[in-house]
């Protein structure tokens, strides 16, 4: 099998390694002439962190290959990924020549947070938008809009992540619309000194982050509705909707000194470490906590459960 990254980025380079590590061939294109040196960087990653997610081993790696171009890239492709900066213009552009030499039978996906399968398609391309996160080789979710194609969602499982289909095309899908109203309130909070991004931070990992990880948002109001369940929860915290504790409406003013606000409590906060260096603490600590929910069969570890598996069959003499 072989798999095609058109766009060698952040996200591009989690997909390669996401399909590299699970035996795929896979071929890259990408003008930049860092591409390389950045697919490394996150594969380095990828192999010290996937194969400790199982207790069984992964199969041996596919062939990792570079083209010139995109012609060459997607030849023989199975699957075709494309991630490149989110900019329609620059999207139609590459899906058109994309699907002017893709095999036909060819699943073309697109990495998009934002864009529907609707916009991507104004020119003719076939594209279905198959939008990831980042470490695409840890986390499982992957968001498909525009396809009913059983096959698309079937090759993902076997890669082990996990396809959640999107029946209805709305711009940034479902995750990022809730990552959104939460990005929005904390830069609120920070600029009106309220709160710094660590503190933001903390309010996260050390409390609802932990029980989302698990059980998402409404188990977790079930729950917190008591022996009486969601509809006690509602009677009791639903009027707080019409209070007026947030500005999910509105959006602070975009400028150079939410800008630099926002900037300079970052680095307070973790300057102190790289970017490669907080990649590899995500990372082991992403692994912990997966490896934690695949011991009970919940949320993302079921998924990885799944996964270990199908490896576990096909490692059996």
């Amino acid at each position: 099998m072989k798999a095609a990254i058109i766009g060698g980025g952040v996200i591009g380079g989690g997909w390669a390694a996401r399909f590299l590590l699970n035996g795929w061939d896979v071929a890259v294109f990408d003008p930049d002439l860092e591409a390389a040196r950045k697919i490394t960087a996150v594969l380095d990653n990828a192999r010290h962190a996937l194969p400790q997610l199982y207790d069984s081993a992964l199969p041996s790696e596919g062939t990792l290959s570079y083209c010139d171009d995109l012609p060459r890239a997607v030849a023989g492709a199975d699957w075709i990924q494309e991630s490149v900066p989110e900019r329609l213009d620059l999207k139609r552009r590459i899906h058109g020549d994309i699907s002017a030499h893709a095999p036909a039978d060819a699943v073309i996906g697109s990495s998009t947070s934002g864009f529907t399968p609707t916009e991507l398609r104004a020119t003719g391309a076939r594209v279905i938008v198959a939008h990831p996160f980042n470490p695409v080789y840890l986390l499982p979710l992957v968001e498909l809009v525009g396809t009913n194609d059983t096959r698309a969602a079937s090759i993902l499982r076997s890669i082990g992540m996990y396809p959640l289909t999107v029946r209805t095309e709305i711009a940034a899908h479902i995750a990022d619309r809730l990552l959104e109203a939460v990005w929005r309130e904390s830069l609120w909070l920070v600029k009106d000194g309220i709160a710094t991004t660590a503190e933001i931070d903390e309010a996260i990992r050390m409390g609802f982050g932990l029980r989302w990880a698990q059980m998402g948002l409404f188990e977790t109001y079930r729950i917190a509705g008591g022996e009486a369940g969601m509809k006690h929860f509602m009677a009791q915290f639903g009027p707080a909707l019409a209070w007026p504790w947030t500005k999910l409406t509105d959006v602070p003013e975009f400028n150079d000194a939410l800008v630099d606000m926002i900037a300079d409590q970052s680095d307070a906060q973790s300057g102190h470490m790289s970017i490669r260096a907080l990649e590899r603490l995500r990372d082991d600590n992403l692994i912990g906590i997966l490896r934690a929910l695949k011991s009970t069969g919940t949320g993302a570890g079921a998924v990885v459960a799944e996964h270990e598996g199908k490896l576990s069959a096909h490692s059996r003499p």
